[in-house]
């Protein structure tokens, strides 16, 4: 078996640019969806559409777009595909030094100095953040560059004052502080992708890395502030979501198609996790979409 490690990304803006802008839509689809990183953040705005988020050691499924701000060097999944159902994606790429190594120092980007900050742990917006925003992103389309330069610092500026916030990744996470000793923890994150549906013992994952199961438990637990278990259980419980929103398949399933090997222990799981059954989980989902 080949274990990959998460692709460096290298994104160098345009000359003349200190930034970089794309968007994508369904004639130009964001292909870019394997386990990456790079050193730039990264600010996204998925217009409509439902799917996985895997930022870091955070797992989950977002239903009607999303807004997120990805830190430096935090490794994460792209998150459309074709069968997300989005109308567009855009995306702004930028160094937290983009516009000099002393600009964010000054009094009145304190606050946006803070959101990068906290960027590190991935942070996704709601509520009216996430649809004004959202609305400025889009219209990022039909701006000249130094239009652009103050709609995105005038973005950042609205994250950074706003309250309808999630930060994906607790404090305990240290992945960027890691970088240069990732190498297990990216290796543990592409075994799980590879074959959350099958049993993934400790002795097994441990053994992987190299590691005795002890030692590992405490690294996993040191970098995710999760246990390996917890963190396999989120995996399977977010994919068995995207299943109850996409395939019109039986709940039981769902269950096997997810890792799970007992209906009984699914049900209570995920409803632990969503505060739902599945089966509520699912009508809820027809109601919103009607």
């Amino acid at each position: 078996m080949t274990i990959q490690k998460p692709a460096f990304e290298a994104i160098a803006p345009s000359f003349g640019h200190s930034f970089t802008y794309q968007k994508f839509h369904e004639n130009k689809e964001n292909k870019n969806n394997g386990w990456h990183y790079h050193p730039e953040l990264e600010l996204v705005y998925i217009k409509g559409g439902s799917g996985k988020r895997q930022i870091g050691s955070h797992v989950s499924y977002f239903r009607d777009g999303d807004l997120i701000l990805i830190g430096s060097n935090l490794p994460h999944c792209g998150f459309t595909d074709k069968l997300t159902g989005n109308k567009s994606e855009t995306l702004v790429h930028m160094k937290a030094d983009f516009l000099g190594s002393d600009f964010f120092d000054i009094p009145e980007m304190k606050n946006i100095q803070k959101l990068f900050e906290v960027s590190k742990g991935g942070i996704a917006f709601f509520g009216k953040t996430k649809t004004k925003v959202g609305e400025k992103m889009e219209i990022l389309e039909y701006q000249t560059d130094f239009q652009r330069l103050l709609s995105i610092l005038n973005i950042l500026n609205q994250l950074a004052t706003s309250e309808e916030i999630k930060v994906l990744n607790g404090e305990g996470f240290s992945m960027e502080t890691e970088v240069k000793d990732n190498d297990r923890i990216n290796i543990v994150f592409n075994h799980v992708k590879s074959n959350f549906k099958e049993d993934i013992s400790l002795d097994e994952i441990a053994n992987i890395v190299s590691m005795t199961v002890p030692s590992f438990c405490r690294y996993f637990k040191k970098i995710t502030n999760k246990t390996f278990t917890q963190f396999v259980n989120e995996y399977r419980l977010v994919h068995a979501s995207k299943l109850l929103a996409e395939q019109p398949i039986s709940i039981t399933q769902v269950c096997y198609d997810s890792g799970f090997n007992n209906f009984s222990h699914f049900n209570k799981s995920f409803k632990a996790f969503t505060g739902q059954n599945p089966s509520e989980y699912r009508n809820q989902l027809k109601t919103i979409l009607k």
